[in-house]
């Protein structure tokens, strides 16, 4: 019995530092770096089966609050190799394996 409870205790406290997000690389202000975390993960979680319609949500957020051209992928095992704006890059994982990628060009 003792065990089972262990298990589900390590169960819970793994979900919920998967649910953290971690950034993994990122050069933008504090404030906004902050701002594109919290619209990151309300995206994944509102669209949690669908990353299309996350990515979008992203992308029209960050174009209405910081201007145009943002670009937003999102995903499990890819890698990438952007041009980007300096100061505006955030890279970070959500979940565990989902990968987000936010980043601006002019």
């Amino acid at each position: 019995m003792a065990e089972t409870v262990d298990g589900k205790k390590e169960d819970a406290d793994y979900k919920r530092l998967q649910s953290f997000p971690l950034i993994r690389h990122t050069d933008m202000p504090e404030e906004m770096r902050v701002e594109t975390m919290e619209l990151c993960v309300t995206a994944c979680e509102k669209f949690a089966s669908n990353n299309e319609s996350a990515a979008k949500m992203i992308k029209e957020s960050m174009d209405k609050k910081f201007g145009s051209s943002w670009h937003v992928v999102i995903g499990e095992g890819f890698g990438f190799e952007v041009s980007h704006e300096v100061k505006n890059l955030l890279y970070m994982f959500f979940g565990g394996s989902l990968a987000v990628c936010v980043w601006k060009c002019s």
